[in-house]
């Protein structure tokens, strides 16, 4: 069975992206053993659940429901993962015209 896995430390979605970037790294090398991938893995889910209930407790905004609603921008999420930023990240972005 499982065990519980402690991800109090990690508080950000970004906090949490990152560890897992890490992990993916871990996993990846051939030296590292069944058990501790393993063990990786446990973390790896704790994580995806702890980013998950972070977006279901993010109040967006209408502004920024209707862009995630549309999909990503033209030039894909690459441009925001380059830059750090989440999509609650997005109200500094410059304001869209008025109609002019």
């Amino acid at each position: 069975m499982a065990r519980r896995v402690d991800v109090s430390a990690y508080q950000t979605f970004g906090d949490i992206t990152e560890r897992l970037d890490d992990i993916v790294a871990q996993v990846r090398d051939k030296d590292v053993s069944l058990e501790r991938s393993l063990d990786l893995f446990d973390e790896a889910i704790a994580l995806g659940s702890k980013a998950v209930s972070l977006v279901d407790a993010t109040d967006f905004s209408p502004e920024e429901e209707a862009r995630l609603a549309e999909g990503p921008a033209p030039e894909g999420d690459g441009a925001q993962a380059e830059k750090g930023a989440a999509p609650a990240d997005k109200d500094v972005a410059p304001a869209e015209p008025s109609g002019e």
